[in-house]
């Protein structure tokens, strides 16, 4: 009863088999090494190079991608391995020449993160190599058998990827967009029956759209998967689900927003039929092999909603119909953001943009090349606040402590002491103390358990034996029981190894304990000590800056319009920087795990606030030039009324983002009738064109304020899968 009971226990944490898949092809490679290494071959350096080599890659490095592309990845990476073991061999000589050398590696390869969040699990697996090859002994002509055991692990570890029980592929994200993309593209067709035809249903068709868009939520995808690195077709990838959001939201509007009689021929029911068609041919380009989709049929649409505006001849000859001008700027910027998600798709499938190809500068950044944007990356985080660089410093310094520790103190399994701390140390004091318990618990489990066998079986090839066992217990069984039992079987595993390859009784346990505990001291320490904030704060703090540029951007363009300022260039650029830092900092937070429970802003929602923003100005500025709506008292004054609110709106969130709280702010109402209410008194005296223009940027800015009442804090969903999880144990 007790077996069975534990193995639906694993089955309902492991569906699928993926993690115990995974953990009997790492078993089936790393045995096959060490037993060749260590007894075919007779060699134990060869043995320990192989066997951790093969850990390093298989465990460590949390990969992106299917099989065949993890595959290529491991092999790619062997030539930085191989230097960072010949770096490591050459400076065990001296415990300061190593720890130096931790110092600056452990950095470098950190802070590489910074251009892809999915490969930070690689930067482990490198650490490990140096760790491993910068203790003693000093042995550099050991340095072609070291070299040869991880080239051999990570050789027939990237084979097993492909050949052996591969994984099966998770759905991708653009996978994602283009279900979102069908969906929407659906709900465009039935809002456009129910804007001639009132009796027409949505529901369906609406709530499947709800559906699909919510699954395009960066937290839904496991961190190895989402689009989350400085190129340029991960950022058009993010750009995308931001306007299906927005294309949502506005659908939503104009099907809520529907005549009360039928009018067989209306030009936004046909803006949205277009729009239909461009988002289904844009979500299926994102398809391997599928030809791209130009949003030219879109462009001609959209002139001829914009050609149709009831503006009549300047004169006031009759009351104009309002309702039929909320519902025409209401198409035009849905059919905006449906430009910007077909752009995207044609930036998402690797289509070099040419000059007049983007309506917006939204996509300035696919012109230039893969290196100049991850130096861009690089060169932002470059920066005493960066939680990049306080991170990657806090890393490199933890480590390097550690490495002097373990050469003063003069331990016999020093690297253990860098392991703990890797193993413990995380992006914030408060993650790093979360670690600290499983790690130190688990290890003195393992080390009662190990210690007490040890102390009956003396003999080698009882371990040799048990070896197989204990890696599949420490790598499968244990990840999936949790961090505790993950800890216990680890230490197992190395007790049975090291029995096998430098017999030395129970006192190994004790080592492996005083190890440990040690490495992760000195783990805690550097996480509550230096910059104890972590990837939160740092994302906090650029969200709050993002927010305030894009409420600058808003009151300017509003400026604009009345004739009060010149168009908002220099506050438009400063959002698309802001929006730059952001998209890193969420790049980073969403690669760690965190407690979906205290999860307390709705990150995509805020993310989408500056996207809003930027396109919808410039669309808004092209049809309403600056200069409008000047001479119009009444118009100004309500205009800038609600820009003041929307400010607020826009600080209490930031606020909100800033600080956790969640205020209680006042629903904003988005429908036609309300608009009509609240221009009304303005009417007497204004012409058809002036009225447009009133309504256009009063619609605007009413959906900014929805856009803002979705930054709430989002159900508690549990985020598929983060790289400090599998974490083998220090």
């Amino acid at each position: 009863m007790l077996a069975t009971s534990l193995l639906g226990r694993l089955r309902r944490r492991d569906p699928g088999d993926a993690v115990l898949r995974r953990a009997a092809r790492l078993t089936l490679v790393a045995s096959v090494v060490f037993y060749g290494c260590r007894y075919g071959a007779g060699n134990s350096t060869l043995a320990t190079y192989g066997l951790f080599g093969t850990i390093a890659a298989g465990s460590f490095a949390q990969l992106p991608g299917p099989a065949p592309q993890r595959a290529r990845i491991l092999v790619l990476s062997l030539p930085v391995a191989w230097a960072l073991i010949a770096v490591g061999s050459l400076l065990a000589w001296s415990t300061w020449a190593a720890a130096g050398g931790m110092l600056v590696v452990g950095f470098v390869v950190a802070f590489a993160g910074v251009g892809n969040p999915r490969l930070v699990g690689l930067a482990s697996a490198f650490q490990l190599f140096y760790i491993l090859a910068s203790f003693p002994p000093y042995q550099p002509d050991t340095l072609p058998e070291r070299l040869g055991g991880v080239t051999l692990a990570v050789v027939l570890l990237a084979a097993a990827e492909v050949v052996l029980w591969p994984d099966p592929v998770p759905v991708s994200y653009r996978q994602r967009l283009a279900e979102a993309a069908d969906g929407i593209a659906a709900f465009l067709d039935a809002t456009a029956e129910r804007l001639t035809d009132p009796h027409a249903a949505v529901g369906p068709r609406r709530e499947r759209a709800y559906d699909v868009v919510a699954a395009i939520a960066l937290n839904r995808s496991p961190p190895a998967w989402a689009p989350t690195a400085a190129g340029a077709q991960d950022r058009a990838l993010r750009i995308c689900g931001a306007a299906l959001r927005e294309v949502l939201a506005d659908a939503d509007r104009l099907a809520a927003d529907a005549p009360a009689q039928r009018i067989p021929d209306l030009a936004a029911a046909r803006l949205l039929r277009s729009c239909a068609d461009t988002t289904r041919a844009a979500g299926r380009s994102l398809s391997p092999g599928a030809p791209a989709v130009a949003p030219a049929d879109l462009d001609v649409a959209v002139g001829r909603a914009e050609a149709a505006y009831p503006v009549g001849s300047g004169q006031v000859r009759d009351e104009p119909d309002v309702p039929r001008l909320c519902r025409d700027a209401t198409a035009l910027a849905l059919a905006d953001q449906v430009r910007v998600f077909a752009v995207g798709s044609q930036v998402a499938t690797g289509a070099r943009l040419g000059g007049g190809d983007a309506s917006s500068e939204l996509f300035a950044y696919a012109r230039r090349s893969p290196w100049t944007l991850y130096w861009w990356q690089f060169r932002s985080h470059l920066a005493p606040r960066s939680a990049h660089l306080h991170s990657s410093l806090r890393l490199a310094v933890a480590l390097a402590i550690a490495r002097v520790a373990a050469g003063v103190l003069q331990l016999t399994h020093g690297f253990w002491v860098l392991l703990a701390t890797l193993t413990v140390l995380r992006t914030s004091a408060a993650d790093t103390r979360t670690a600290l318990r499983p790690a130190v618990l688990g290890t003195i489990v393992g080390v009662a358990v190990s210690g007490g066998v040890m102390l009956v079986v003396d003999e080698p090839i009882v371990y040799a034996v048990v070896l197989p066992v204990t890696l599949l217990l420490a790598f499968g069984v244990g990840r999936l029981l949790g961090p505790v039992w993950q800890q216990a079987l680890f230490t197992v595993l190395l007790t049975v190894v090291f029995a096998q390859l430098s017999p030395a009784g129970w006192q190994l346990a004790e080592a492996r304990l005083v190890d440990v505990l040690l490495g992760a001291v000195i783990g805690v320490l550097a996480g509550v000590a230096i910059w104890p904030r972590g990837a939160g704060h740092d994302l906090r703090r650029n969200a709050t800056r993002y927010l305030a540029a894009s409420a600058d951007a808003v009151e300017q363009t509003v400026q604009a319009v009345l004739g009060d300022a010149p168009p908002p260039t220099g506050a438009l650029d400063r959002v698309r920087r802001r929006m730059v830092l952001i998209d890193s900092s969420y790049g980073q937070y969403h690669s760690r795990r965190h407690d979906p429970h205290r999860q307390q802003v709705n990150w995509d929602a805020v993310l989408s606030a500056g996207h809003h923003v930027v396109p919808g100005a410039e669309s808004l500025l092209r049809r309403n030039p600056p200069g409008c709506l000047a001479g119009w008292p009444g118009a100004a004054a309500l205009l800038r009324d609600s820009a003041g609110r929307l400010r607020s709106a826009y600080d209490a969130v930031a606020d909100e983002v800033a600080h956790g709280r969640t205020s209680d702010r006042a629903s904003v109402s988005t429908a036609c009738v309300d608009q009509v209410d609240r221009i009304r008194p303005l009417l007497g005296g204004a012409d058809h064109r002036s009225v447009r223009h009133l309504v256009e940027v009063d619609r605007w800015l009413a959906g900014l304020a929805d856009t803002l009442a979705r930054a709430r804090p989002p159900a508690a969903v549990e985020p598929a899968g983060r790289s400090d999880e599998g974490r083998p144990g220090g």
